[in-house]
């Protein structure tokens, strides 16, 4: 079988840019040194770069997880150009199509399966399915957002005038455009491109899969902490239409925290979210699987599975309960039916359903634990 033709210009933008990362940054900076205002620059245009994919190309335009003002989307559109990982429409494409077709070889574009180096990097060295460049089908929405068609049709210009231009600019202002070429243009783009690809190896070989086994992808809290959010893996891949990947307050996700922030000041809108009793139930039924899978081996194998379930469906019931009144009692503060919410009837229902669900909850873990 005849491998697929290489795709030399990627190759040599790959090789390129690292072997001047590799050699370069650290000949500069022996032998004549970086100013703190060219690292905080190089910083800077990491930051935007990474987060024009992740806010942008990926929660925006993949997923259409919120809504985006003009310009906004037009920040994005550049910072993408500027991170060199293709327009927005082919990306997006690629990125539903992996959503789609998860850990498929052959039709997930990058594939966890086909290992580390494949999913992370060799993917982009082949055409391995060249129908993905002249077949937008599945982005026709996106195709209607004229940022998104303008950025497409001027990308390879968009990209060099981000590239070259940003780092000569800025080297132009500081006088050394030499060490702003190596910092802002090729340093910092080989960052955003390795940090942008873990997300499609790293992130499904390393970490935990705390709501789904159905597909390969991993939370871990490290690679969120490289990736503006997108760590969160695991969860973004059974939740795809959540804004959010770190769901937690203590969870890093800098990109969901700037698309709050701009829903404040009306720059976003629509933010998309998933129900607490749904992502609640499907950590419950990761956690039964697990257990259950760990019984196997046990001489009481059949007795204990029984009793594992049997606790569950009790659990289930009891966080059935306890969301439904919690929705009613939400709408009711929101609609004022209720003249004092606070010492209603339906409050203290709520109460006792919520101390009842952490009362079985715990015996739940518990169990769990001891069968561990």
């Amino acid at each position: 079988m005849n491998k697929p033709k290489i795709l030399w210009l990627n190759v040599s933008v790959f090789i390129i840019t690292f072997a001047v990362a590799a050699i370069a940054v650290p000949y500069r900076a022996i032998t004549h040194g970086f100013e703190t205002n060219e690292l905080i620059a190089a910083l800077l245009c990491f930051i935007y770069c990474g987060m024009s994919i992740t806010v942008g190309y990926h929660r925006l335009w993949s997923h259409k997880t919120y809504q985006a003002h003009w310009s906004l989307r037009l920040i994005c559109a550049l910072g993408g150009a500027f991170a060199l990982q293709n327009s927005a429409l082919h990306w997006s494409s690629d990125h539903r199509i992996h959503h789609k077709h998860v850990d498929k070889n052959g039709v997930d574009p990058y594939s966890a399966k086909r290992g580390f180096w494949f999913s992370h990097i060799g993917w982009m060295l082949r055409n391995y399915q060249p129908e993905r460049y002249n077949n937008y089908d599945n982005v026709r929405d996106l195709q209607k957002d004229g940022i998104v068609m303008w950025q497409h049709k001027h990308y390879l210009l968009l990209s060099i005038a981000m590239n070259f231009g940003v780092p000569i600019l800025f080297g132009l202002y500081t006088g050394d455009v030499i060490s702003s070429l190596i910092l802002l243009g090729f340093m910092r783009l080989v960052l955003n491109h390795h940090t942008t690809f873990f997300i499609n190896s790293l992130a499904h070989i390393w970490g935990k899969q705390t709501y789904t086994d159905k597909n390969t992808a991993r939370d871990n809290g490290l690679l969120a902490f490289l990736t503006f959010g997108e760590g969160y893996h695991n969860y973004h891949h059974i939740f795809e239409n959540d804004y959010r990947n770190g769901i937690r307050w203590y969870q890093f996700d800098p990109s969901k925290w700037l698309i709050k922030l701009c829903s404040l000041v009306k720059i976003t809108s629509k933010l998309r979210t998933v129900s607490d009793d749904k992502i609640e139930k499907a950590k419950l039924a990761m956690l039964l699987k697990i257990s259950q899978e760990k019984l196997t081996s046990h001489p009481d194998a059949e007795k204990l599975s029984e009793k594992l379930q049997s606790e569950y469906d009790k659990l289930i019931i009891k966080l059935n309960d306890y969301y439904l009144v919690k929705k009613e009692l939400l709408l009711a503060k929101k609609e004022q039916l209720l003249s004092d919410v606070e010492h209603s009837e339906l409050l203290k229902q709520y109460n006792e359903l919520k101390e009842k669900f952490n009362s079985q909850k715990r015996d739940w873990q518990l169990l769990t634990q001891q069968l561990a």
